[in-house]
């Protein structure tokens, strides 16, 4: 079971979340990518990019953020969170 945690952080608060879950046969990063897919549509977000410090941030801890610059339109809290819950 692949479950993705992803968080909306504004002024260090906890704003919204939810737990994306995927036991389909896809490898991780196609799991990954459709979480935050899934996560952005429940939240009404851009999809945002992901930027070299971002992949190797993930990949280091399995939990990253992204900010203002990882997305095209504003937004409207401080950063978007996501981290893999083992």
């Amino acid at each position: 079971m692949f479950r993705l945690w992803v968080r909306l952080i504004e002024d260090n608060h906890l704003v919204k979340d939810m737990v994306v879950e995927d036991d389909g046969p896809d490898n991780r990063t196609k799991k990954i990518k459709r979480a935050i897919d899934e996560a952005c549509t429940a939240f009404d977000l851009p999809r945002p990019i992901w930027l070299a410090a971002t992949v190797e941030e993930f990949k280091r801890h399995d939990k990253c953020r992204f900010t203002q610059d990882a997305f095209i339109e504003t937004i409207p809290f401080d950063y978007m969170e996501i981290q893999v819950i083992p």
